[in-house]
């Protein structure tokens, strides 16, 4: 009889210990699945985020072409989708008319540097003057409000994190990479981006080295409106999350 109970006992404890730990896992899929998690931050400074809690945010990269941006826009002009854009300052220059639109239609626009700069290999400075001449660009075209950046290589350290944040900037990376500036042919954008669920980041491109997407677009469209996700743009996703600026002197 003591031998079964001492077995039944240990028993008892391994299952406990199993239930804890099943809890335990459980607890933390839910919380990553809803909160805002930080992909990149030191334990008291800015945070990059790279998902959200509300929606699916449609996210395009723009750093040159003049080509695959308005056919785009056109489509998600015609299935009323908002979305964020990334725009590199040099971009926008060459392309006003293009960016006025995109304000003008409801979408968001970041900042995606000046230049094409790997801010996790180059020094402070360099990431300094990107940035800020990336802030005069959209300033001269009379672009305010701009709240999110996005790393143009999409690789940051903590000082590109801190540089971001002292312009006033929140930067965003992505939960979903499309993988859609290699052409890898439509159906694969679309089995990509279309995994998306409640708020995830997609990163998709609307420059010209991404030849597929706006084929691609309207059924990536179509499959998420399926899940029944609400398409918002990046600050809408992250509106509840808080964020810190720092003035520039």
């Amino acid at each position: 009889m003591n031998f079964f109970y001492v077995l039944n006992s240990k028993s008892v404890k391994q299952f406990a210990l199993i239930l804890v730990v099943s809890i335990f896992t459980a607890w933390f899929l839910y919380v990553e699945n809803i909160v805002q998690i930080p992909v990149f931050s030191s334990k008291d400074g800015p945070k990059a985020v790279y998902k959200g809690e509300k929606g699916v945010a449609l996210t395009f990269n723009i750093g040159w072409g003049d080509k695959k941006a308005e056919p785009i826009l056109d489509i998600l002009k015609e299935e009323k989708v908002n979305a964020t854009f990334f725009l590199a300052g040099s971009w926008a220059e060459r392309h006003p008319e293009l960016v006025n639109r995109m304000v003008k239609e409801g979408h968001e626009i970041g900042v995606l540097g000046y230049d094409y700069v790997d801010y996790s290999e180059v020094k402070e400075e360099k990431i300094r003057q990107d940035l800020s001449k990336a802030k005069t660009a959209f300033e001269k075209l009379k672009i305010e409000n701009i709240v999110l950046s996005r790393a143009p290589t999409g690789h940051f350290n903590q000082s590109a994190l801190s540089i971001a944040d002292q312009y006033g900037y929140t930067l965003v990376h992505w939960s979903i990479d499309s993988k859609d500036w290699t052409n890898p042919g439509s159906e694969q954008i679309i089995k990509k981006a279309a995994s998306a669920k409640k708020g995830d980041i997609v990163l998709l491109h609307a420059s010209d080295s991404a030849k597929q997407t706006a084929n691609a677009l309207p059924e990536i469209i179509k499959k998420l409106q399926k899940k029944n996700l609400e398409f918002v743009t990046v600050s809408e996703m992250i509106s509840n999350a808080e964020s810190k600026s720092k003035e520039v002197h």
